[in-house]
């Protein structure tokens, strides 16, 4: 059984494969930037195929650079950036609309009408969260409702929908 660790990395910034070895001291790194996207004050976008291809290129040269064989892997683990959020075609995997990346604010309103219209309680006793524009459920809305045809997409059972981890 193999004794190395690769981790995966994929954060606001850069995505970032580190392969660490038996005693958690890093064997080899590979990083690779993410461009940040402002359409509006409060907006914040990223291309999601550039999010894929800068991890998939991290992992390969990490795995490329590695001096032991990759059945030295025991375990891969990955961290993100959890609520940005990407909404895709099912069948072809590609997306219709760049992520919509944690911090982005578009969704406040939003989530101002669904408190003053008393819908806080119920949404935190249900998931645990507090309507923030940061969680993922008004992002997934705003897109539904923002793409042209996407609603009746995911209706039909067309789309996928994830935060940057799916």
């Amino acid at each position: 059984m193999g004794s190395h660790i690769l981790a995966i990395d994929q954060g606001t910034t850069s995505s970032r494969a580190i392969l660490f070895a038996p005693d958690f001291k890093p064997v080899t790194v590979a990083q690779r930037e993410i461009t940040q996207h402002y359409p509006k004050s409060g907006w914040v976008e990223h291309d999601a195929d550039e999010i894929w291809q800068a991890t998939l290129t991290t992992i390969r040269t990490v795995l490329n650079e590695m001096t032991v064989a990759t059945d030295e892997i025991a375990a891969v683990g990955i961290t993100n950036q959890r609520e940005t959020v990407v909404l895709w075609d099912r069948k072809t995997g590609v997306p219709l609309h760049e992520a919509l990346v944690w911090q982005d604010r578009r969704t406040a309103a939003t989530c101002r009408a669904l408190k003053q219209a008393g819908h806080e309680p119920m949404v935190q006793e249900k998931t645990g969260l507090l309507l923030d524009p940061y969680f993922s459920a008004t992002k997934l809305a705003w897109l539904l409702d923002e793409i042209p045809g996407a609603r009746e997409q995911a209706e039909a059972g067309d789309l996928a929908f994830g935060t940057i981890d799916s």
